[in-house]
């Protein structure tokens, strides 16, 4: 039998952040994928027809119901659209975690 890979969606701050902070959320998307996790990085995303905040954030509604779980970047509690992603996450019952918390729960449930 196998086992679908546990999604996360990267959930993190962008606006008005040098490159959008897309580095950061390739490079924990990265250490993520190579833990074993399925990652949806919205960083990857291409840009809506009217890249408002809204439709950037119609795009990142979708993918959050997709996952399993959400992997939460540095600075998150201070950008609106992550408290959002967060918020519908929670409303769902579904784990919103730090990133970095993410790896250390694979290592154990590999390890076991």
């Amino acid at each position: 039998m196998t086992v679908k890979p546990f999604t996360l969606y990267l959930s993190g701050p962008m606006t008005r952040l040098a490159d959008y902070n897309h580095p950061m959320f390739h490079r924990v998307a990265e250490l993520l994928r190579d833990a074993g996790f399925t990652v949806i990085n919205p960083a990857e995303n291409p840009a809506p027809a009217d890249p408002t905040w809204e439709n950037w954030m119609r795009i990142a509604i979708v993918q959050v119901v997709q996952a399993d779980g959400l992997a939460m970047l540095d600075g998150w509690r201070d950008s609106r659209g992550a408290r959002l992603e967060e918020r519908v996450a929670s409303s769902l019952s579904m784990p919103c975690r730090h990133w970095a918390k993410w790896l250390f729960i694979n290592e154990r449930v590999v390890a076991a």
